[in-house]
């Protein structure tokens, strides 16, 4: 019962304190990376993105623009792997990509623990366990992102997300939160073992 209230009422008010606390005590970060990208990034400092939300309710995502837009000589946008910075790996590795996500979380959009908000494009490759992701708010954190993040399997990373949907609580929240933190100072899963970042879901 407890679990239910916290999920319907008090973890968006949770969040959205936490979250504005967050950015001001990240703000001197958040202001160092911006001058850093305009000047290593060509001016490219944030990256777009919509992204489904909660019951699939399409949003708009904020982060840090990680890589750069060089294309082949067709007009494609070449792989992750040649246009990912060597400012942009610093910045992934260390998680300073999400710190502007903590503007969705305060706009309701995201939740600081949750399944991370995944392409739209896979909305209809999910099975029906693998919907269950979206009965949440996506998190910029998550019991996938502790666990291995983009180093373990999608069918793993959505056995994750699911048992997070159907487990969720107030003290789990606070433990993904605390494992977050040991993460970034010994960062583990940023990379795939054969991408530079996650390959594509398929299905």
């Amino acid at each position: 019962m407890l679990a239910i209230i916290y999920k319907r009422f008090f973890k968006l008010l949770f969040d959205v304190i936490i979250g504005l606390l967050a950015f001001i005590i990240l703000l001197p970060v958040f202001l160092l990376v911006i001058i850093l990208l305009l000047i290593f990034n060509d001016g490219n400092v944030f990256f777009f993105q919509t992204r489904p939300g909660l019951n699939g309710k399409i949003f708009k995502i904020i982060k840090f623009k990680t890589m750069n837009d060089r294309c082949d000589n067709s007009g494609e946008l070449l792989p992750d792997a040649e246009r990912l910075t060597v400012l942009g790996k610093f910045i992934r590795k260390t998680s300073m990509d999400e710190i502007p996500q903590l503007l969705n979380v305060i706009k309701g959009d995201m939740s600081l623990v949750g399944p991370r908000p995944l392409l739209i494009e896979y909305l209809p490759l999910y099975n029906n366990i693998q919907k269950k992701r979206h009965e949440v708010r996506p998190g910029i954190t998550g019991w996938a992102q502790v666990n291995g993040r983009n180093a373990i399997s999608w069918e793993k990373k959505f056995e994750y997300d699911v048992w997070y949907v159907t487990n969720i609580s107030f003290l789990f929240d606070i433990k993904i939160l605390f494992l977050t933190i040991k993460k970034i100072f010994k960062p583990e899963g940023v990379n795939s073992a054969t991408s530079a970042t996650m390959e594509k879901f398929t299905g």
